[in-house]
């Protein structure tokens, strides 16, 4: 399997889509989809390497955003599987193979900041976003859009 090259640029709180014809299959998909069909799609590092399945799609609710895609990381069945929160920008849907492409590497993966199921982070913490946001190299949505800068006690993603 090779990552195709042909990739359309984020906008300003969204993920590329490479592999896509430009045209509609009457369905939906590859620009507008339920994001149940989402949950559970592999993900590649750049470098190739298969590195866990979407899990959650987080939003946030106030402003009509996806923020975060949930990825689960190793273990059997879900058992000592570890959680990875991945900025929403930093992935590419790749529509030919159905999959997503993280924008690092698998060793990067490897080192990432992670999470277990009973434990997740308070996500709406500027200082988290931030710190992830840098850990995948790139800007997050308040950076995007200076107009909406954070909310005190919160972060408007």
């Amino acid at each position: 399997m090779s990552i195709p090259t042909q990739s359309t640029r984020p906008s300003a709180g969204g993920a590329r889509i490479v592999g896509a014809s430009g045209e509609s299959s009457g369905g939906p998909g590859p620009y507008v989809m339920a994001a149940s069909t989402l949950e559970g799609d592999r993900v590649y590092s750049s470098d190739n390497e298969e590195i866990g399945k979407i899990k959650e799609i987080m939003l946030d609710v106030q402003q009509g955003r996806i923020v975060y895609a949930v990825m689960s990381s190793g273990g059997f069945l879900g058992i000592g599987d570890k959680l990875l929160a991945l900025p929403w920008v930093a992935l590419a849907l790749d529509a030919q193979r159905k999959c997503f492409v993280l924008n690092v590497t698998g060793e990067r993966v490897k080192n990432a900041p992670g999470f277990d199921k009973d434990h997740w982070p308070a996500m709406a913490d500027i200082g988290w976003a931030t710190t992830l946001h840098e850990y995948y190299g790139v800007r997050t949505q308040w950076q995007n859009d200076p107009a909406e800068p954070p909310e005190a006690g919160g972060v408007k993603l």
